[in-house]
C-alpha cells in the first residue's frame, strides 16, 4: 500500500511537469519537496515563507534539508502581521495566514513559469479544523499527499523509507498557534514564545509547546516526561529565564502536550464536526 501511494505521488508530479512547493521545512512539505525533486529535478522549486511566526531555527532546518535533497530553494517574506484579521487571532486565523502565503506564492509561480503550487496538506489534515486549507484551495493550490490519501503516519514511514534523516522530526506549527483565540498576536509575543521554546529544546526537550496567555507561559510536555522534568530540572532557573524573555508567570500543564489543545474551546459547529 505504501509503495503504491509513493508511485501515485510520483505519477502526479510527472503529470504536473513543473511545480512550486510551499515548503516550511516540516516533515510533510519536505517529503513533498523530496518526491517532487526526484521526479522533476530542476523543474521543482521549494519556497519558504519567512515571517515573525517562523522560528529562525526552523528556517535553518529548511535550508539544510533542501540542500540535502538537492532541490532549488528560495525564501520570500510574507506580511500577515500587517493584517488585523490575522493579528486579532480569530478562530479562522489560519485562513488569513494561508491567504497571504498563497497570494505571495501564486504570482511568484506564474512569473517563474510554474503552473502548479503544491503544499504539504495530508489526508489527516482534512479531518481536523484547518481553515487555511480553504484559503489554499481558493487560490488553486494542490495537495498531493491529501489527493493520494497519505496519512501523517505514512508520511513518516515514507520519509524513513526514503532515508530522510528528519523522518521523526516533531511537528512545529507556526508560533501563532501558541495563543488562545481572541488574544492579540504581536511580534514581541511571538519572539518571547520562540525564545522560551528554544530554551527548553536546549535542555534536551523536543516535542513540546509553550502556550502564551497574557503574561503567563504554560509549558506542555509529553505526559511521560513531566515527572522527570520536575525532578531533574532547576525549575527556578527556568522561571528566571522565562521572565527574562518577558513572561511574568510560568506554569506546567499537568495534562501534558496534546496537538491542537487550544481548539477544545471551539464549538462543534465551528469545527465542522458533530457533537
Amino acid at each position: 500500500m505504501l509503495t503504491e501511494k509513493l508511485e501515485q505521488l510520483k505519477a502526479l508530479f510527472a503529470e504536473m511537469e513543473q511545480a512550486l512547493i510551499a515548503y516550511s521545512g516540516g516533515v510533510d512539505s519536505t517529503l513533498v519537496a523530496k518526491i517532487a525533486y526526484d521526479v522533476l529535478g530542476d523543474r521543482a522549486l521549494a519556497v519558504t515563507a519567512v515571517s515573525p511566526s517562523l522560528l529562525p531555527e526552523e528556517l535553518e532546518d529548511a535550508k539544510i534539508q533542501a540542500a540535502t535533497i538537492g532541490i532549488k530553494h528560495e525564501i520570500v517574506q510574507t506580511n500577515e502581521m500587517d493584517n488585523p484579521n490575522y493579528t486579532s487571532n480569530p478562530v479562522n486565523r489560519c485562513y488569513f495566514c494561508k491567504s497571504e502565503l498563497h497570494d505571495t506564492l501564486k504570482p511568484l509561480a506564474r512569473n517563474l513559469g510554474y503552473p502548479y503550487v503544491v503544499d504539504g496538506v495530508n489526508a489527516d489534515d482534512l479531518h481536523d479544523y484547518r481553515p487555511g486549507i480553504q484559503a489554499a484551495k481558493e487560490r488553486g493550490a494542490r495537495s498531493p499527499l491529501a489527493e493520494v490519501g497519505v496519512t501523517k503516519l505514512e508520511i513518516r514511514q515514507l520519509s524513513q523509507q526514503l532515508n530522510l534523516p528528519w523522518w521523526d522530526k516533531p511537528a512545529q506549527p507556526c508560533l501563532s498557534s501558541r495563543f488562545p483565540y481572541g488574544e492579540e498576536i504581536t511580534i514581541a509575543k511571538l519572539q518571547r514564545v520562540g525564545r522560551a521554546e528554544i530554551y527548553l529544546r536546549k535542555l534536551g526537550l523536543n516535542n513540546l509547546r509553550v502556550r502564551s496567555e497574557g503574561d503567563t507561559a504554560r509549558i506542555e510536555l509529553p505526559p511521560e516526561q513531566i515527572k522527570e522534568f520536575v525532578l531533574t530540572t532547576d525549575l527556578q532557573k527556568v522561571v528566571s529565564a522565562f521572565q527574562e524573555f518577558g513572561f511574568i508567570y510560568v506554569t506546567l500543564d499537568l495534562e501534558g502536550y496534546r496537538s491542537g489543545k487550544l481548539n477544545q474551546v471551539l464549538q462543534p459547529q465551528t469545527l465542522g464536526v458533530k457533537a
